[in-house]
């Protein structure tokens, strides 16, 4: 269970599209199980010895399974293939353990039936704690690959077991016992090591020197630099990039701050690296409530001071309300309303995300605006994903909101795009009156005008129900990414 669990994170993290990774991950490996099963049949002789051989098999590529991922993925094209080609090894021999088991208990004695079943009855037991582990203690503590190795020490250790315990059954007893104890000390210092090996393998993914690399309870950050040149990624993507993020910032902020009547309160949902907040606090009435999830973020993003230099210390202002919990409860449970809603989520490449795109989000963010307020959410980009782009839009547009739709070029990102939405009328034209870098009354006019290349009509709606977005974003990452 945990390789493949451990196969679907990194798969998810390198290649996107978590529903789909996760299909295919469980899909082959129960089927590779399959074919384990009838492969054993013929395993006729030596039955301990092959039944170790499978243990030893089983913890070797598991234990480096995250390893040769993320080396496929940074030198080899067909990062798929290799995938595909580890699922069914790992899937195989674990599908050879349980016939090959019951064979050496038909053929012995009870005692040894008690002993082996007790092993793998812990075994698989172990399969359910570390399928709850998983997610909530070992990959935000340890990340993929002391996880990886960890979990593959734990199959050396069960064939050490048998090794030794049941040496005068098995032939060449002594070549197993030291090839055990040496796979087993390999794989603890991989998961000692685990860090250096992180840091090396993650300098060949970014252009850039990693300066920071963590997993938190819901993401995987990196930060890289290169001269004055910050980036920021969660989970592989880009959120941002220090020479040009402002664009995208005044954007999002300021488009709707300078339209909306009276913007005193101000709900930002996510943002949680302090940047937007930053554009707020240049409004002197604006009082700030900012809901992020992950408060290891809130954290960096108000320790760290590659990035408080950035934002400003944005996130540790007086005027600013910090919340963690998630956009969608926090809309459910609170009461307040708000002149200006900014939606600065990262985009919706998996389901828990897509969840933050749909009608019933945004009729919960509608419902907790002013009768006058507006609300700009961040929509991915009109020229690299349209269709991604116009659902947002027209899903905004099915929940009674009047929607203006605008972007501009962030060269980090390419061309980017917003949607501006309200119950009421927004006005077309605004005077931009707080100090920036880009944006001007001027050119602000400009960013409601797209070319024929950027307009997708023939989309749907994004729902719970019918999650089209994360079929067209997935679809626009296919063929850019």
């Amino acid at each position: 269970m945990c390789y493949e669990l451990i196969i679907s994170a990194v798969s998810s993290y390198l290649a996107g599209d978590t529903t789909l990774q996760y299909s295919i991950t469980i899909g082959l490996y129960m089927c590779a199980m399959g074919l384990g099963s009838f492969l054993s049949k013929y395993m006729r002789k030596n039955l301990f010895n092959k039944f170790v051989c499978v243990e030893i098999g089983v913890g070797i590529l598991g234990g480096v399974c995250s390893l040769v991922l993320f080396l496929a993925n940074l030198y080899l094209e067909q990062y798929q293939l290799i995938m595909y080609i580890w699922i069914i090894l790992i899937g195989t021999l674990v599908g050879i353990e349980i016939p090959l088991l019951t064979r050496i208990i038909e053929n012995d004695n009870e005692n040894l039936r008690v002993t082996i079943s007790s092993i793998f009855s812990f075994d698989y037991i172990g399969g359910l704690i570390g399928s709850i582990a998983f997610p909530l203690l070992m990959l935000p503590h340890l990340g993929y690959f002391a996880t990886a190795f960890l979990t593959g020490s734990m199959n050396i250790f069960a064939a050490g077991l048998i090794v030794f315990k049941y040496r005068k059954r098995i032939k060449n007893a002594y070549f197993y016992k030291v090839l055990v104890s040496v796979l087993f000390a390999v794989m603890l210092c991989g998961s000692v090591f685990s860090d250096n090996i992180s840091g090396f393998v993650e300098n060949g993914l970014y252009r850039d020197n990693v300066i920071l690399s963590t997993h938190t309870k819901y993401q995987h950050i990196v930060m890289t630099k290169h001269r004055d040149d910050l980036r920021l990624f969660i989970d592989g993507n880009v959120q941002f990039c220090s020479a040009d993020e402002y664009r995208y910032h005044e954007a999002l902020v300021h488009m709707p701050m300078s339209r909306a009547e009276n913007p005193e309160k101000v709900l930002v949902l996510g943002g949680g690296d302090g940047l937007a907040v930053r554009e707020l606090l240049k409004y002197d009435n604006a009082e700030i409530t900012l809901v992020d999830l992950d408060e290891e973020m809130i954290k960096l993003c108000s320790e760290n001071p590659n990035i408080t230099a950035l934002n400003e210390n944005s996130l540790s202002s007086d005027r600013v309300e910090i919340v963690i919990n998630d956009a969608y409860r926090y809309l459910e449970e609170t009461d307040k309303l708000f002149d200006v809603i900014l939606v600065d989520l990262p985009d919706p490449n998996n389901d828990t995300l897509n969840k933050l795109y749909t009608n019933i989000f945004y009729r919960l963010c509608g419902s907790h605006l002013t009768p006058n307020g507006i609300m700009s959410v961040q929509s991915t980009s009109p020229y690299y994903a349209p269709n991604a782009f116009w659902c947002i839009n027209k899903t905004l547009e099915s929940e009674g909101f009047c929607v203006f739709p605008y972007h501009l070029q962030v060269p980090a990102f390419g061309d980017w795009g917003f949607n501006m939405a309200s119950f009421s009328k927004i006005p077309s034209e605004s005077e931009i009156t707080v100090p920036t870098k880009y944006l001007t009354s001027d050119n602000a006019k400009a960013m409601f005008v797209f070319g024929k290349d950027e307009i997708s009509e023939n989309v749907d709606i994004n729902s719970l129900s019918k999650p089209m977005l994360l079929e067209y974003y997935s679809e626009a990452v296919k063929n850019w990414g």
